[in-house]
C-alpha cells in the first residue's frame, strides 16, 4: 500500500488493470473483502493509473489508456515531475525490462506456493543483473525484495 501511495501513478497492463479494477474499484465493487484490505483498497482506488492496451476504448477509475510505441510513452511518463511510477503485471514488466526502462524492481514473495500461473520475465532476451537495496519481512511471512539494476 505504501508503494502505491508514494507513487505518482501506476502503469498496468490490460489484464492486470481489469483484474485490479474488478477487485478494488470502490464504487463498483460487488464482492465483500476483509476489513484489513480496506487501506489498500482506498489507496489503489485513489491512485492515478495508466493502462497499456490496444483494445480498451474507454476507461474510468482515474485511468488513461497508453497507446502507440511503449518505449516512447514510458519515456514521456518518466519525464514528468514526481517520485515515480509503480508498475504491475506480468507481460508489461518483461517488455519494459527489455527496453531498460525499469529503475527498481520489487518482488513480493508470499509464503504460499500456488503451483500455477504465469512466470515473471519468461523469455527475457538478456540476463538482468540486480543489486539488492531492501529486504523487509512482514508479519504474514511475506518478504518484499527490492533491487536496482546494475548498470
Amino acid at each position: 500500500m505504501e508503494n502505491i501511495v508514494q507513487a505518482d501513478a501506476l502503469l498496468l497492463g490490460r489484464v492486470t488493470y481489469q483484474m485490479m479494477e474488478e477487485a478494488w474499484r470502490l464504487d463498483t465493487r460487488t464482492m465483500s473483502m476483509p476489513d484489513w484490505t480496506e487501506p489498500f483498497a482506498r489507496a489503489i482506488d485513489a491512485a492515478k493509473k495508466y493502462v497499456v492496451s490496444s483494445t480498451l476504448d474507454h476507461v474510468g477509475w482515474n485511468t488513461e489508456v497508453v497507446r502507440g510505441d511503449l518505449g516512447e510513452a514510458v519515456h514521456r511518463l518518466k519525464q514528468e515531475p514526481g517520485k515515480g511510477i509503480g508498475l504491475g503485471g506480468v507481460t508489461l514488466p518483461k517488455a519494459l525490462a527489455e527496453l531498460g526502462l525499469i529503475d527498481e524492481y520489487e518482488f513480493i514473495v508470499h509464503p504460499r506456493v500456488a503451483g500455477h500461473g504465469p512466470t515473471l520475465f519468461a523469455g527475457l532476451s538478456k540476463r538482468l543483473d540486480l543489486r539488492r537495496v531492501r529486504l523487509p519481512e512482514f508479519g504474514s511471512g511475506a518478504v518484499a525484495m527490492r533491487y536496482e539494476p546494475r548498470r
